[in-house]
């Protein structure tokens, strides 16, 4: 019994942390994200739940104008910033399944913009997602697998 009063406690206060992250990551530009991301914003640590609403912050149409973040019409530093704060988030060590989708659908929704991106400045952000996605999964099994020796040292 004790046990549930402690873990409502807990959950609340989780829900009052994340919607105070919510708030402040929703009146972010770019570089307060990166600032973020890389754990530079004093008295405002990164965690898992911050990466997953940077991320979906980039991949979800704003409700009052009907447009993603990232626009084919946006400067192209803006651009540029958006890509590389998506693979820092990536080889972020508190990544987890939900923000790697999250970037899965950032590819998918920002693919026509990337491409163009890539052609233009003859960069390989393309193949640079691909990669950030690919060792953001092997960081995520290895944080498994050392948890699951930690839970067998445990025993």
């Amino acid at each position: 019994m004790l046990k549930n009063l402690f873990n409502s406690k807990n959950e609340n206060e989780d829900k009052d942390k994340n919607s105070q992250i919510l708030e402040k990551i929703s009146k972010m530009n770019l570089s307060d994200m990166r600032s973020y991301v890389r754990n530079t914003i004093k008295d405002f640590e990164v965690d898992e739940y911050g990466l997953q609403e940077v991320m979906r912050r980039l991949t979800v149409k704003d409700a009052h104008t009907e447009k993603f973040y990232i626009n084919s019409d946006d400067m192209a530093s803006k651009k540029k910033k958006a890509f590389d704060l998506v693979i820092l988030i990536a080889k972020n060590r508190k990544i987890t399944i939900d923000t790697i989708e999250e970037i899965q659908k950032f590819a998918e929704v920002y693919k026509e913009i990337i491409g163009l991106y890539d052609r233009e400045f003859k960069e390989i952000y393309a193949s640079r997602f691909n990669d950030a996605i690919t060792i953001a999964i092997a960081n995520l099994n290895e944080i498994g697998h050392l948890q699951s020796k930690m839970n067998v040292l445990d025993e």
